[in-house]
């Protein structure tokens, strides 16, 4: 995990911001090509926004790469995704060194293969020192599976007897979910002209600011993630309170200083 770096508030640039990558399908058929080259272009569009959330001094980076609800699309659609994501972990690994990024998947990895499993831990153990952008990729993931699966862990433990049903809190429940070492999202953008979360990271964007874009994800540009970050800096986060609220802003999460 990227250490939180302390310093004055800066509510112009996301700690952490989450993405939803959506649109790749739709990009190629607009311009009668095969799905396999929208999702293509997605990945190089992720290759651009890691390094521009890097530079930017975005600290998480967290991309919607593959749902539970996924599987359910053509069969030659899905082998593309997965063949893009062991290109991804075998060839930008290198380039995620270079630029001090740390790698890490979330989601269930039990029904992907055993190549791409053992292609995630080599990843993640390669980049674990990098330091300046944690870039997570929510992969075969979905939020409700999520919460489901820490509900059932927290039950296993009360059946064994080392918890009770009074010690579960927001706190402690966060400790069983797949982001239990990362802060909650500050921004979610989420292009391809939609306006709802798909299952994505639904616990963790209680207090998120969400931006949803017209733009398909192979089109989405660095200019693209400035004006979005503009539009994030315009807001005022009150986590509850009331505008003003001093306590409210104390809540808001550290972010880096530019």
């Amino acid at each position: 995990m990227v250490p939180r770096v302390e310093g004055k508030l800066s509510k112009r640039i996301p700690y952490h911001l989450a993405v939803i990558m959506d649109g790749n399908g739709r990009w190629a058929q607009q311009r009668a090509l095969p799905q396999t080259v929208g999702h293509r272009r997605g990945a190089e569009t992720l290759r651009r926004v890691v390094i521009a959330s890097r530079d930017l001094g975005i600290r998480y980076l967290t991309a919607f790469a593959f749902s539970t609800e996924n599987w359910r699309r053509p069969r030659q659609e899905v082998a593309t995704l997965m063949e893009l994501l062991r290109v991804y972990l075998t060839n930008w690994v290198h380039e995620l060194n270079e630029n001090n990024v740390n790698l890490r998947v979330i989601g269930e990895r039990s029904a992907l293969a055993p190549d791409i499993t053992q292609l995630i831990a080599d990843a993640e153990a390669r980049t674990a020192g990098n330091t300046d952008l944690c870039l997570t990729l929510a992969v075969n993931y979905g939020g409700r599976q999520e919460i489901l699966n820490g509900v059932r862990r927290f039950a296993e433990q009360v059946r064994r007897g080392t918890l009770t049903p009074s010690n579960l809190n927001e706190d402690l429940f966060e400790e069983y979910l797949y982001t239990w070492d990362l802060p909650d999202p500050d921004l979610v953008i989420r292009t391809g002209r939609e306006h709802r979360l798909s299952n994505f990271l639904l616990w963790q964007v209680a207090y998120s600011e969400f931006i949803f874009l017209d733009t398909l994800w192979p089109d989405f540009s660095p200019l693209d993630l400035n004006a979005a970050i503009a539009e994030f800096g315009r807001r005022q986060r009150r986590f509850g309170g009331s505008r003003g609220d001093e306590e409210a802003e104390r809540a808001e999460p550290d972010m880096m200083d530019l």
